[in-house]
């Protein structure tokens, strides 16, 4: 009887494990996706412009400014100018295309040089006006330098209230006389 309850244990051991075995099914593998294909695109003989070409004169064929566009009215480089608010040296942000454009002019041309002058109104003392003056000039030094002329092409002075845009005593002068000039020195 032993014998018969081990040959029945030993069977339904036999039997649970071949229960529990399985063997694992194939895996496929995706099929890799197909190629794109593409429409052919028949490329234009000419493409139009996109921009409008500048005036004749102003601009170089890159986009740069030409030599003698400081000196043309038309020109970005006109405007030569760049005014303050009262007892400020921060540059207004309307102005910051202007010394952009100043910018890139001195750029191109490394051997041109401009001279920034530094101006207030007659209120204040004239020590006080004088470094005014100086503060803003350096604003403006500080801004060409951020878009990359070089140092050697700026120079600075301050003139305080010494050489006034407008005569007068009242706002309309004052607003004319807070001001940075921008003067290029001939070669």
């Amino acid at each position: 009887m032993k014998r018969m309850l081990k040959l029945t244990g030993i069977g339904l051991l036999t039997i649970s494990l071949y229960a529990c075995s399985s063997t694992p099914e194939p895996v496929e593998e995706p099929a890799p996706p197909p190629e794109p294909v593409l429409p052919e695109v028949e490329q234009p003989a000419e493409l139009e412009p996109l921009i409008e070409p500048a005036p004749e004169g102003i601009y170089l064929a890159n986009g740069d400014f030409s030599r003698g566009a400081v000196n043309d009215p038309d020109s970005p480089l006109a405007q030569k100018v760049i005014y303050f608010d009262f007892d400020s040296d921060r540059v207004r942000g309307e102005f910051i295309d202007v010394l952009n454009a100043h910018a890139s002019y001195l750029s191109t041309y490394g051997d041109v040089r401009v001279r920034l002058e530094g101006h207030t109104d007659e209120r204040g003392s004239r020590e006080y006006n004088i470094a005014l003056g100086e503060r803003r000039a350096r604003s403006v030094e500080n801004i060409l330098l951020l878009a990359g002329v070089r140092a050697e092409q700026l120079s600075l002075v301050s003139y305080g209230e010494e050489l006034p845009a407008a005569l007068g005593h009242n706002e309309e002068a004052w607003t004319q006389n807070r001001r940075v000039e921008l003067v290029y020195e001939l070669q």
